[in-house]
Parts: structure tokens; sequence; C-alpha cells
């Protein structure tokens, strides 16, 4: 708890400075930030340990909704009670979502996205080199036993056998939660996991509401706008490719409101511009309604992660009163881990093209891991270097 009201709130202007700063450079989707943002909130600015990082992880993979901003949320959360939540989450969305808009406006007057090729080229090394830092020093913390590396391993293999990763997540803290039960003695209660899959099965409901508040045919609208996207931030996990598929469906397939190549446009956009890729939908909801669209598609495909995030924070202290139920929760940050790393091996295809990017991920590797670097400074640095290369 905060002691005074001068004390919260000079929190809740160090968050507002640290994630209008992330929002602004954290290029490379949800790895990237997650990486990103605990080198700033562990090593640099020591808000919490390695173990309370990971919880918090934890939980905001196993909760549907934009991993990295409810993760930016909870910190928030975390450091100053509801004005640290409102703060971390806005200023964090805040930059993206201007950009985004600003693509919107360009792109309906010219019908063309801006060429970003170079920057990424320099960018994305960079990025690797964040992501492996990150899963480097959490796995110290977070694989303690061979059964968690167990699990870190399968959630690693999952996506190239095509489980999905909602299965890789609870299937890893079953796992974990079974093995602990089944060593202590005597048996601990597994009520708290049983309360945990009653709140599941009570957030699933939610999402089916709003879809039912938008049928097919239904016209545009800023209210329909609204319960669409928040229907998607409700209940989507998985990547920008996944947020692509419920976009699909809803305002193409279902709605007839855009075309397939404008939302292809739109989630370009989202991967390749900084902060949370869900701010694809600001640049949907600004070619469906301009100005009020963008703010009412941004809104509405955010505004879950607020309330899931308090959800959320109340699971962590709950599943850690129990052993079972803590058991669960290591599991899932052992999980979450091995997706991070899963993550970072796909970036590192699509990084890693020549022997330029190969130095420049080495160079950025040994600069946050030996020197301890601020990873935003590098960030923009990469992306000068990589401007530079594609001019010359």
């Amino acid at each position: 708890m905060v002691a005074t009201a001068d004390g919260r709130w000079a929190r809740v202007g160090a968050l507002a400075r640290l994630f209008l700063r992330l929002g602004t450079v954290a290029f490379g989707g949800p790895a990237a930030h997650i990486a990103m943002l605990r080198q700033e909130v562990v090593d640099r600015l020591h808000w919490f340990s390695e173990q309370e990082f990971l919880d918090l992880l934890a939980i905001c993979c196993l909760l549907p909704g934009p991993n990295s901003t409810e993760l930016a949320i909870l910190v928030g959360y975390r450091r100053a009670g509801w004005p640290g939540l409102l703060t971390a989450g806005i200023c964090f969305i805040l930059p993206a979502a201007l950009i985004v808009t600003g693509l919107a406006w360009a792109y309906q007057r010219w019908q063309a996205l801006p060429a970003m090729g170079a920057l990424l080229y320099g960018i994305k090394p960079v990025i690797l080199a964040v992501v492996i830092q990150a899963v480097w020093q959490l796995g110290r913390t977070a694989l303690r036993t061979s059964a968690l590396a167990v699990v870190a391993a399968r959630a690693l293999a999952g996506p190239c056998a095509g489980v999905p990763e909602l299965a890789l997540l609870a299937g890893g803290g079953l796992l974990a939660a079974i093995w602990r039960w089944a060593r202590q003695q005597p048996r601990p209660s597994a009520r708290p996991l049983l309360g945990l899959l009653a709140v599941g099965a009570g957030l699933a409901v939610v999402p089916w509401l709003l879809s039912q508040q938008t049928g097919g045919g239904t016209a545009y609208g800023l209210g329909p706008l609204f319960l669409v996207c928040a229907k998607i931030g409700s209940v989507l996990y998985g990547s920008g490719y996944v947020l692509l598929a419920f976009l699909q469906a809803d305002l193409v397939d279902r709605l007839h409101w855009l075309t397939s190549a404008q939302l292809l446009d739109a989630v370009a956009v989202g991967q390749v511009t900084p902060g949370p890729v869900f701010t694809t939908a600001t640049f949907v909801g600004y070619l469906l309604g301009g100005g009020w669209g963008a703010l009412v598609a941004t809104v509405g495909i955010f505004a879950p992660a607020f309330g899931l995030v308090v959800v959320g924070e109340r699971l962590v202290a709950w599943l850690r009163a129990s052993v079972v139920a803590g058991a669960f929760l290591d599991g899932l940050a052992a999980a979450s881990l091995g997706l991070l790393a899963a993550v970072g091996l796909t970036l590192a295809r699509t990084a890693l093209v020549d022997l330029p990017t190969a130095l420049l991920a080495g160079v950025a590797a040994v600069a946050i891991l030996r020197y301890r670097l601020n990873a935003t400074w590098l960030v923009l640095a990469g992306g000068l270097l990589g401007v530079l290369l594609g001019a010359g």
C-alpha cells in the first residue's frame, strides 16, 4: 500500500513516464513488450522481484485479451491502485493508437501504407536480443524443479505441433499442481483450483452475451462496433494471426463492414507499429467511422483488459495462499516462459536474415546481458541503423 497521497501520485507520474516511453518504442509484439517491461520494472527500477513479475506474467497469459497490455495495466495496479491501473494502461495504449490513427488517415487519403521495412530490419534483431535476455533471466527463477522444466519444454514445442496456447498454459498449470499434490503429505485441499475453474467458466459467458447483441446483417454504428470489439477483446487468445481470424469472421464474413484486403492492411499496421497489436482495431474503426470510430473501437477492444486484470490480481493472492494452487501458478509461469521462448525462435527466423542482422543481434545481446544497457535506446539505435543501411 502507498503510505501517502503524495507518494501515490509520485508513483502514478513514474508509471506515466515509463509507459508513454514504452508505448512509443516497443516494437515487436507482445513477447518484446514483456521483455522490455521486465528489464524496466525488475532490472532498472526494482519495483518487482523476478518471482513477482513471473506471477503477474503467468496470470496475464491465462487471461484472454492483449497479454502485454494486461501486464502493463497490472503493473500499474500493483504500484498505485486504480489511478496506476488507468495511467499505465492508457499511457501504453495511447502512443500506438495515435500513430495508427495517423496511418489510417494517410491510408484513406492515398490508399497505401508507408514502407517500414528498413526500420524493422534494424529493430527486429535488437528485439530478439531483448527477448533472449528475458527468457534467460526469468528462466533462472521459473524453472526451479525438473517438473517445471518439463512444463516449459512442452510449451516450447507445443506451437510446432499445433497445440493451442490456452491448452499449453492450462495443461502446464495442471501438471505442476498434480505433481505438487502427489508429493505433499498429507494431501492438501484442491478447492482453490476448483474455484479457479468456476471463475474461468463465468468469464467465458461474457463474450457469448456480447455476441448476441450483433447478429449478421447489423448495420454499422458506433454501438455495434463497440460491442464487436469488446467481444474480441474479452475472448481472444493468441497472436495477431488469431486476431485476424476473429476480425475476418465478424467484420468481413458476418457483418460485411470491411473487405478482406482492408482487413489485411489493418492487421499489417498493427504488426509493424509500436505498442499493442490490438491497435489494429483503431485502424479498422477509423476506416469505418473516422476519428470517432477509431476511439470507439480502441476503447471497445481494450476495455475488457482493465476489468480482467482486476480479476487476475485477485487470483495471484488467492492462488499463492494454497500449496496446490500456488503450484498451478508456478506451472503457468513455466509454460508462459516456454511460449515466450517459442516466440523468440519465430522472431529469430524473421530477424536474422543476413550477416549485418546477425551481428546486430549479437552486439545488442552483449550490450543488454553484459552491460545492462536500456533496451529503449538500443531499439532506437537499431531502427536508425536499419534506415541507414536501407538508404545505402
